[in-house]
C-alpha cells in the first residue's frame, strides 16, 4: 500500500534520510522504530505527502506522491506528533471542517461524523471545547481527524507521548482497533509499544535504514533456545554439570538471595542426539535429586534486536 524507493532528504548539508526503501503492506500494523534524530519524523512528513523527498519515490497505492499527490493524500489519514486542533472549536464542529477540507460529500457528514466518534470514543464530549479536553481526549480527537474521509493508510506519528499510563492503554486499543481495517504505521521510540502493535517493524539509525522484518522474525532464535531455571542446588556443585550437558553453549549464574538455590540462564542448541534441551536438563536434575523450582523459555525481546542492530550499524 505505501512504499519508499530510494528515498533521500536533505536540508543544505545535513542528510537527514539516506537512500531510504521500504514497505507497509496493506492490512498490518507497521512499526517505524529508531532513536531521537533517527530520520522518523522526516519519513513521515515525506510518506505524506507534507514535503518532497530530494530525490526517490513516495509511492502509496502505485501511485507517486510527486506526480498524483491528491490522489495519494485521499488514501492517508495523518496525526502528527503535535496534533493539528482548533482549541476554539467544538469535537464535532472541529471534524465536520476537516471532513470538508477532506471534500467528504456534505451530506454524509453527519452519520461519518458520528461513526468516527464513536470509534474513537468522543461521542460523550462531542460538544465540549477541543482546548478544554484533557491530554489523552485530545489524543483521540486527532486520530478521529486522521480517520475524516475513511483513507485506507493511516499515518501515526508518537501517538502516546506524553500520556498518562490508563490513557497509553487506551490509544493502544484504538490503534489494534484500527489495524483490523486499515494499513497503520506509526513511530515510536518506546519498543514495549511496537513489539505489542506491530506485524511488521522497521529499524532506522542515523537516517538509514538498519533492519526491517516481520516481528516473528526479528525475534526468532533460530537454531538457539535460551532457558531460564531456578535449580534448588548449591552453584559450585550444579554449574559443572550443567556444563557437561550435550546441548548446553554456555551457562550464566543470575543473581538469588538464596545460597541454596541456584539460578541460571542457559544458552542451548535446539536439537541434539540426546533430545531437546528441556529434556536433556529434566534428566540431569532428576539423576542430582535438584528440584527445579522454575524453567521458562527466553524470547529476544525487541529491545535485544534494537540494540544489536544499532551497535552492529556504529
Amino acid at each position: 500500500m505505501i512504499e519508499l524507493r530510494h528515498v533521500t532528504k536533505r536540508y543544505g548539508a545535513v542528510e537527514a534520510v539516506h537512500d531510504l526503501s521500504f514497505r507497509a503492506p496493506e492490512g498490518q500494523i507497521v512499526g517505524l522504530l529508531g532513536q531521537n534524530g533517527a530520520g522518523k519524523t522526516t519519513t513521515l512528513n515525506m510518506l505524506t505527502g507534507y514535503f518532497p523527498p530530494t530525490s526517490g519515490q513516495v509511492l502509496v497505492d502505485g501511485m507517486d506522491m510527486l506526480y498524483e499527490p491528491r490522489a495519494c493524500k485521499r488514501c492517508i489519514g495523518y496525526l502528527p506528533e503535535k496534533p493539528p486542533l482548533y482549541d476554539e472549536m467544538t469535537v464535532r464542529a472541529y471534524l465536520a471542517f476537516v471532513c470538508e477540507l477532506k471534500e467528504v460529500q456534505r451530506k454524509a457528514i453527519p452519520g461519518h461524523i458520528r461513526e468516527i466518534m464513536d470509534t474513537c470514543g468522543l461521542t460523550e464530549v462531542a460538544e465540549r471545547l477541543v482546548g478544554h479536553l484533557s491530554k489523552g481526549y485530545r489524543q483521540r480527537v486527532g486520530v478521529a481527524q486522521a480517520l475524516c474521509g475513511n483513507p485506507p493508510v493511516i499515518v501515526l506519528d508518537e501517538p502516546t507521548v506524553g500520556l498518562d499510563p490508563k490513557q497509553v492503554v487506551e490509544i493502544r486499543e484504538l490503534m489494534r482497533e484500527l489495524g483490523k481495517t486499515h494499513t497503520v504505521l506509526f513511530s515510536s521510540h518506546l519498543l514495549s509499544e511496537i513489539q505489542q502493535l506491530c506485524q511488521r517493524v522497521i529499524i532506522l539509525h542515523k537516517g538509514k535504514l538498519i533492519r526491517e522484518a516481520d516481528m516473528a522474525e526479528l525475534t526468532d532464535t533460530g537454531e538457539t533456545i535460551r532457558l531460564r531455571a531456578s535449580i534448588a542446588m548449591k552453584e559450585r556443585l550444579l554449574l559443572p554439570a550443567l556444563k557437561g550437558l550435550d546441548c548446553v553453549r554456555r551457562v550464566k549464574v543470575l543473581p538469588t538471595q538464596d545460597a541454596d538455590t541456584t539460578e541460571v540462564e542457559l544458552e542451548c542448541t535446539r536439537d541434539g542426539d540426546r533430545g531437546d534441551p528441556q529434556t536433556q536438563l529434566f534428566r540431569l536434575l532428576c539423576g542430582l535429586d535438584a528440584p527445579l523450582r522454575m524453567l521458562t523459555q527466553q524470547r529476544d525481546t525487541l529491545e535485544d534486536v534494537f540494540l544489536r542492530a544499532t551497535a552492529e550499524s556504529e
